[in-house]
C-alpha cells in the first residue's frame, strides 16, 4: 500500500481524493485501491476564504483521520508519494521541489504551474532526480474522452475538436490557468500534443482560444464565464462527429486510477512534454488576449 501525503488542502480535491483512496464516505464504485492518504501539510490559502479552508482541514482530521504535520520535511519522512493540491499554481514549484529532489513520485494538481518558466523548472528537477511526475485535470480521464479513444478503430482518428468548460479567473492563476484549464486539458486529451500556434478572442463573459496543430488540424476551447456551468466537447473524427457534455461523477475516480498506478510503477501516465505544451498554450492564449487576438507561436518540446 502506497502511503500518500497531501501538500496543501485548500481545494475540495483534498477531501474528495482522500475519500476515494481511503474508502471512506463515498460509494464503493468510487473507491480506488492501492494507496492511502496518511498525512498532510497545509499553508494558508491565497485563493479561498479561511473558513472554507478550515472546514476542509476539519473534515480531513476529524472525519477521515488524516495526520497534519508542521513541515514538508516531516511529511517527506512519513510517505512514499505526494499529491500537491495547492489551488495557487504559482507555489507548485516550491511545494514539489523537496519531494522531487528526493526522487519521490509527485502528482501536481491543476494548474501544473502558472508560467512556462516554472513548469520547465519542475520538469527539469524531476528529470535530474529520476522522480516520476504527473499533472492533469480530472477531465482528461472522463468516460466520454475515453470513449473517443476506445472507438478509434470504428470512428477513425481525430481531425479536430472543440471543447468547453467554465473559466472563472483569479489573479493568482491568470487567464485559463485558474479553471479554464479543464477545457484545455480536454482539448489536448482529444487532439494530442503538437499545437504550434494560438490566438484568443477574449471577453468578460468568456473567451475562445483557437489552436493550430503542426499537422494542420485545428482545435478550439471555449471558456465560459456567463451562462450554464458545464463541460463538454464536439469531436470530428474521420468517420464520425460526436457532441457530448461530460458526466463529472466519475472523473476523480478515473484520475486517481492513473495517479495510483504511477505511484506504484513509477511510470508517468502521459509524457511531461504534453503538460508543458498545455502550460505554453494557456500562457500564449493569455498573451494573445492582452494583444487583442494576435497569434502566438508556441515552443516545441
Amino acid at each position: 500500500m502506497v502511503r500518500v501525503g497531501l501538500v496543501d488542502t485548500d481545494t475540495s480535491h483534498s477531501v474528495e481524493f482522500t475519500k476515494r483512496l481511503n474508502h471512506i464516505g463515498v460509494h464503493e464504485d468510487q473507491w480506488v485501491d492501492g494507496a492511502k492518504v496518511v498525512a498532510a501539510w497545509a499553508a494558508p490559502s491565497t485563493i479561498i476564504p479561511e473558513e472554507r479552508h478550515r472546514e476542509y482541514n476539519r473534515i480531513l482530521r476529524e472525519e477521515l483521520g488524516i495526520r497534519f504535520v508542521d513541515s514538508l520535511e516531516e511529511l517527506r519522512k512519513l510517505v512514499d508519494a505526494v499529491m500537491v493540491l495547492s489551488q495557487d499554481g504559482s507555489v507548485h514549484l516550491e511545494r514539489a521541489k523537496p519531494f522531487l529532489e528526493a526522487g519521490m513520485p509527485v502528482f501536481v494538481d491543476k494548474p501544473f504551474a502558472c508560467s512556462l518558466y516554472d513548469a520547465l523548472s519542475i520538469a527539469e528537477i524531476a528529470a535530474k532526480h529520476n522522480a516520476p511526475l504527473f499533472s492533469s485535470s480530472s477531465l482528461r480521464y472522463s468516460l466520454e474522452v475515453q470513449r473517443v479513444h476506445e472507438q478509434e478503430s470504428e470512428w477513425g482518428k481525430v481531425i479536430g475538436a472543440d471543447a468547453f468548460s467554465p473559466a472563472p479567473t483569479h489573479p493568482r492563476n491568470p487567464g485559463l490557468f485558474h479553471y479554464g484549464i479543464h477545457g484545455v486539458e480536454t482539448l489536448f486529451a482529444l487532439m494530442g500534443k503538437g499545437c504550434r500556434r494560438v490566438r484568443c478572442i477574449y471577453g468578460e463573459d468568456g473567451e475562445v482560444v483557437v489552436g493550430e496543430w503542426e499537422d494542420g488540424r485545428i482545435g478550439t476551447m471555449r471558456g465560459i464565464r456567463k451562462g450554464a456551468h458545464a463541460y463538454g466537447f464536439t469531436v470530428v473524427c474521420k468517420k464520425q462527429v460526436w457532441a457530448t457534455t461530460i458526466d463529472i461523477r466519475y472523473i476523480y475516480r478515473e484520475l486517481l486510477k492513473r495517479i495510483v498506478e504511477m505511484f506504484q510503477t513509477h511510470k508517468q501516465p502521459i509524457d511531461i512534454s504534453e503538460t508543458l505544451q498545455i502550460v505554453a498554450f494557456i500562457e500564449g492564449a493569455w498573451k494573445s488576449a492582452e494583444q487583442n487576438g494576435v497569434p502566438f507561436d508556441l515552443p516545441v518540446f
